[in-house]
């Protein structure tokens, strides 16, 4: 199952690039192997400064077609790190090609794209800029990699 990042803004050098890239390319390595991977990123960008509306028409022209997609929200489910594993392997399991991770700009995501997710998933209680929820993600990703192949990255 290919994975996809699709987000608002462009990740530019520095630390939180050189983290998703780490990240990444340990997924990639680790994921590989249990048919997960690899990762896309697509990043989009609203020049005209039309808000949330805007930003969500452009990361659903990003959304590959077919792509399981889920939102990376506040409002959405708290999951622990092995729930989280199991889902990825359960949309795996059910045949999914593509699963869309959707992060939005410093505003959010538009209730509208919320509303067409298949799942909504939320990092915790707390609201964090959209460039470091780029990182948990991809430090997420290889976790559950980790926990599904029994690697001893994920000691809880």
């Amino acid at each position: 199952m290919r994975i996809h990042i699709c987000a608002v803004g462009r990740l530019r050098s520095g630390p939180e690039r050189a983290l998703v890239d780490d990240y990444l390319t340990r997924f990639d390595r680790s994921g590989r192997p249990l048919s997960l991977g690899p990762v896309q990123m697509h990043e989009v960008e609203d020049r005209k400064g039309g808000g949330m509306a805007a930003e969500a028409a452009l990361l659903a022209r990003a959304l590959p077609e077919g792509a399981l997609v889920c939102t990376l929200d506040e409002r959405g489910r708290n999951l622990t790190s092995p729930e989280f594993a199991q889902m990825l392997a359960d949309w795996r399991d059910q045949g999914r090609m593509d699963a869309a991770f959707v992060i939005g700009g410093a505003d959010g995501i538009a209730p509208a794209l919320r509303a067409q997710a298949d799942a909504s998933l939320s990092l915790g209680r707390m609201v964090w800029p959209h460039m470091l929820v780029r990182v948990m993600l991809a430090e997420q990703l290889y976790r559950a990699a980790s926990i599904l192949a029994g690697a001893p990255y994920h000691r809880a």
